[in-house]
């Protein structure tokens, strides 16, 4: 027995210890910012838009990358991006909207580039949407509510455009009638869609014709396993797709983002925050 009991207190110790390291990794996984570069050519792009670098964040959920996301705004301001979109849930339902926190987040991304937002579900679930855009175009961001604007770079044109999220009014321009528009009015030009909800492009978006849909939502799959697309998804399907990177259906492509918070008390596992650089370049020949 007291051999046992000798044992056990040897073995008290090193639990103790990898418990420690393990709940240190996971608070420097769901804290620490990640970088990742992606590039993207087609041939469709006009000439003026070669090389042309976007920073892609989404699903922020509330979270703070240093004292008022400063550590954010750094990182985003050191890679000097021409444009920034931002896909969707600034903030968390579950953790409700906090006071100030969407004006210091518009004013520090658009300090750094024209950024461009769309909604996403949470803050639909938040309530009072009309008010908060009012608030982010208020600090210089642009919401994009089911409409388009024209980006311009080195004499040419593109289109962005970008949706509310499904849930949204029941009575909101569908992605549909707002495709019709944009064809209506700029003809076959290429054009970019922010769409929060990835999971949504196999079935609908992909279908609109625009040359490039950009998304967040799926959080990169919350825990990552190598060779997998995420072990679980926003519903808490096992092995989701469209979570991140790249993906080509039906004529168009589609670019996902992990995201950089985490959802109530969820929490991101091999799976970093993360800010997506992608630079767009005209496919030569």
């Amino acid at each position: 027995m007291a051999r046992k009991t000798t044992k056990h207190r040897r073995l008290l110790p090193a639990l103790l210890a990898a418990a420690a390291l393990a709940a240190g990794y996971l608070h420097w996984e769901n804290s620490t910012l990640q970088l990742s570069f992606f590039d993207r050519s087609f041939a469709r792009l006009p000439h003026g838009f070669d090389g042309c670098r976007i920073a892609v964040i989404s699903d922020l959920h509330g979270a703070e990358f240093g004292e008022k996301n400063e550590e954010l705004f750094s990182a985003l301001n050191a890679q000097a991006p021409e444009y920034i979109f931002f896909l969707g849930d600034l903030e968390d339902r579950f953790r409700g909207a906090k006071d100030g926190f969407a004006e210091t987040v518009a004013a520090g991304l658009s300090a750094i580039a024209p950024t461009y937002y769309i909604t996403g579900n949470h803050e639909w679930a938040n309530g009072d949407v009309p008010a908060l855009k009012k608030r982010l175009e208020h600090e210089g961001v642009t919401v994009l509510s089911n409409r388009y604007v024209p980006l311009e770079r080195n004499g040419d044109t593109i289109i962005l455009a970008g949706i509310d999220d499904p849930n949204g009014y029941a009575d909101q321009k569908t992605p549909e009638q707002l495709t019709t528009e944009l064809y209506a009015e700029h003809g076959d030009s290429f054009w970019l869609l922010l769409a929060h909800r990835g999971n949504r492009f196999p079935t609908q978006y992909s279908f609109l014709g625009a040359d490039l849909v950009l998304s967040g939502h799926g959080h990169g799959g919350i825990w990552r396993l190598p060779f997998t697309d995420g072990l679980v998804g926003n519903d808490f399907e096992l092995f989701p797709t469209h979570m991140a990177g790249f993906y080509e259906e039906n004529g168009s492509t589609l670019f996902a983002t992990r995201g950089l918070g985490n959802s109530g008390r969820s929490f991101r596992f091999l799976n970093r925050p993360e800010i997506a650089i992608l630079t767009l370049h005209t496919k030569q020949g």
